[in-house]
Order: C-alpha cells, then sequence, then structure tokens
C-alpha cells in the first residue's frame, strides 16, 4: 500500500452496441448450458466459469438465457481491460488528509467483512442471498481522512466510462463494501473484477464493476446512468419508479 499527499422506467442497462455474436459462439454457449443442467456439484462450477467468459464476449445478451446464469452480465464499453495482482491498483483521493494507493494484497491485508443479501437489479430480475466480502468503504474513507468539505463519493472504473456515486452517508453504511469476493470465490473480470463496489440496499447499477477510484467529493455528481434517467438514491423498491421488495 502506498500514499501520496415516480419516473418511467429508465433506460435497459442491457443495451449496448457491437458486432452480432457468431454463430459458433452461440452454439458453443447452448453446449455450455447443457452440460450444467446435466452436470451439477464441481463441474457446474467449471461451466459457469465458462459461461463468464464466453458472456464477456457476448455483445447480445443471448448468454443470459442460459440454465444457470443467473446473474446478467452488462458493459458499456465494447471491451474492458483486464487487471490482476501486478497491475491493479485502486485509488482514494479528492477531498481527503492522506491520498491513498491500494494493491490486491493491500486489500485483503484490511479488516474483512460478509454480507450475504438479495441482489435486485433495476430492470427486474433478482438473484436471492448473494454472498459479497471485501473491506467496508467506511475502512478506506477512514484511512484516507475526509475533510469537512467531503460531503460525496464519486466512483470511477477502469473500463474507462462507467461512473457512480454515493452520498457520505450512504457511503459509511456496514452494507456497503469495496468487493473482492462474491459468491464466496475471487471476483470475475466477468462479474467486475478484481474489485468491484456493493451497495447492498440499492439497485445493482449503483454497485459500479471494475473499480479503480474512489474519489470524495463536495456534492453528489451523477453517475453514468443517472445521467440518461435513473435515480441517484436508488433504493431497492424506493426509486425508478419500481415497488421491488428490498433486499434482505
Amino acid at each position: 500500500m502506498s500514499t501520496s499527499h415516480s419516473a418511467a422506467p429508465p433506460p435497459d442497462p442491457g443495451s449496448r452496441s457491437g458486432a452480432p455474436v457468431g454463430r459458433r459462439v452461440l452454439l458453443g454457449m447452448v453446449g455450455l448450458g447443457a452440460v450444467g443442467v446435466v452436470a451439477g456439484g464441481p463441474l457446474q462450477g467449471l461451466v459457469s466459469d465458462g459461461i463468464d467468459t464466453v458472456a464477456e464476449k457476448d455483445p447480445t445478451g443471448l448468454s443470459n438465457l442460459l440454465p444457470g446464469n443467473h446473474f446478467r452480465y452488462y458493459s458499456v464499453t465494447s471491451s474492458v481491460p483486464k487487471r490482476n495482482e501486478t497491475t491493479y491498483r485502486l485509488t482514494v483521493d479528492g477531498l481527503v488528509d492522506k491520498p491513498m494507493t491500494y494493491k490486491l494484497s493491500d486489500l485483503a491485508d484490511l479488516p474483512q467483512h460478509r454480507i450475504v443479501k438479495d441482489v435486485q437489479c433495476v430492470t427486474g430480475w433478482r438473484v436471492p442471498q448473494t454472498p459479497f466480502a471485501g473491506v467496508r468503504l467506511s475502512t478506506l474513507l477512514d484511512m484516507a481522512g475526509v475533510t469537512p468539505e467531503g460531503k460525496a463519493i464519486r466512483f470511477t472504473c477502469f473500463d474507462g466510462a462507467y461512473t457512480e456515486s454515493l452520498t457520505m452517508d450512504q457511503a459509511r453504511r456496514p452494507d456497503v463494501m469495496v468487493a473482492t469476493s462474491m459468491e464466496d470465490k475471487p471476483i470475475t473480470h466477468a462479474h467486475g473484477g478484481p474489485v468491484r463496489l456493493y451497495v447492498a440496499p440499492m439497485y445493482f447499477y449503483k454497485s459500479a464493476k471494475w473499480l479503480s477510484g474512489i474519489t470524495v467529493t463536495d456534492e453528489v455528481k451523477p453517475g453514468y446512468w443517472e445521467q440518461l434517467g435513473y435515480d441517484v438514491d436508488a433504493w431497492v423498491g424506493r426509486s425508478n419508479g419500481r415497488s421491488d421488495a428490498p433486499t434482505v
């Protein structure tokens, strides 16, 4: 670790541009899904990993339809560079006394917390009782020392496009974390790894994937989808014109 001084429904985050998925890729996805239905157990895990790999290269969303693929894969860019222990860095800066830069090993050395709650997407799908683990965002803010002017957080991502935001009170909740584990294993690239934001009580678009920057600001700066119509305060069941049950 190093230091340096009720509206209409919003647009579908699943929509994205790109070349159509090829016939060979589609057949491969169908084959993986069929194996997953039959196999179960450890082989099912291998199949899920294979689906993750295919989904990263699937601009159509067809991989969302595969059996056992309970998460959908969204990206606002055509490709996202990969990061690992050697290349990944997370910065904490802005209105703080001590800007910080973290490697994956640095995050692993900090106090870890695990949360198990439902994940709710604003487009309607829900994944019950999903474990996430990592470092509470409040821990990183305390280590950096937020100045009195700091009222909000702006999150940036290494896809080069996605941003998100929280108020300082929201960011300091115990169920908001910088996550390095999902479903009790390291977060895959397709799911926003190696590090993503996890905001348990809000719709999943607030849980920014491929997290690379945490900047303390003097006011909320609406994120990528919020500039296109999503609610900034995205509490499940109390925003975006939806009436979903809260995540539990």
